[in-house]
């Protein structure tokens, strides 16, 4: 799956989908930010469905694209409909791959043991010790584990949108490998930040998010054929949410350093994966 562009009138949108359709081209269509996004549903039709999408925006009037409609129009399963919440939760599961989602749901599950019992067992079992020696023995998972660990539902509501937005653009664009590997790595510096200055008790998210950000914003700028690019409101919000912890305006329990060196993480692999494109053959 992969989105081809996105469209401000959902009609114009839908005529080229019926058009495709009628090329034996399946595209889908769901909400995004400025209208409709339009998915093309199988990679290796992706040449042939730009061009046609081209010449689509050079004369979306056509009369090829109104005969197509009224064609589909009679065979269409399920007509689109917009805004409705088949269609949200259609959006969410585009934008989200396998790492993405099974994050989202690990989150989920250990914040639901939480706060029905299992709390204490949890925060013995998933921060990081105290002592880091114990890391070199059996419990080498647990530099990592703190990630899922959310204490509110303004906390893992946040940072759940967040990691879902940043985190599946990245998985979307550049594959799950590459949004695995920024994950951990921003999971392990960054706790180890916070471990050293505060102790081991801390949890969320975020220090990974502030890593997702870091990667998005000096990739749309290093390298903007990858396809990722965030909007200097969201930058900027993000920058400016950083500077409020360390004012522990929202608490002293915030890990303000693992949200640092997360953005850290984020912006030093952006770098290196910009060094090694230039590495790259052409």
């Amino acid at each position: 799956m992969k989105q081809l562009i996105v469209m401000g009138n959902p009609r114009v949108a839908q005529a080229f989908v019926d058009y495709m359709a009628v090329l034996k081209i399946e595209c889908q269509l769901a909400p995004a930010d400025q209208g409709v996004a339009v998915f093309l549903m199988d990679e290796q039709h992706l040449e042939k469905a730009e061009y046609e999408l081209k010449q689509f925006i050079e004369n979306p009037n056509d009369e090829k694209y109104l005969a197509a409609s009224w064609t589909v129009a009679d065979s269409r399963k399920a007509k689109f409909s917009y805004g409705g919440k088949g269609l949200v939760k259609s959006a969410f599961f585009a934008h989200a791959g396998p790492v993405t989602l099974a994050v989202l749901l690990i989150s989920a599950v250990v914040y639901l043991f939480m706060n029905i019992g299992f709390e204490r067992y949890l925060m013995l079992n998933l921060t990081i010790p105290p002592q880091l020696s114990m890391l070199a023995s059996d419990q080498f998972w647990r530099v990592i584990t703190p990630i899922f660990l959310h204490f509110s539902v303004i906390h893992i509501v946040f940072n759940g949108l967040w990691w879902w937005q940043l985190g599946g653009e990245i998985e979307r664009q550049l594959g799950s490998s590459k949004l695995l590997l920024i994950t951990l790595v921003a999971a392990v510096i960054p706790n180890v930040a916070q471990l050293l200055a505060t102790g081991p008790y801390f949890g969320g998210l975020s220090g990974v998010v502030y890593a997702l950000l870091g990667y998005c914003w000096f990739t749309g700028w290093l390298r903007p054929q990858a396809g990722l690019q965030l909007s200097p409101a969201i930058v900027g919000f993000m920058l400016v949410w950083l500077v409020i912890g360390f004012m522990d305006v929202v608490g002293p329990s915030t890990a303000n350093l693992a949200h640092l060196f997360g953005l850290f993480v984020g912006c030093a692999q952006a770098l290196l994966d910009k060094f090694f494109d230039k590495q790259q053959p052409n």
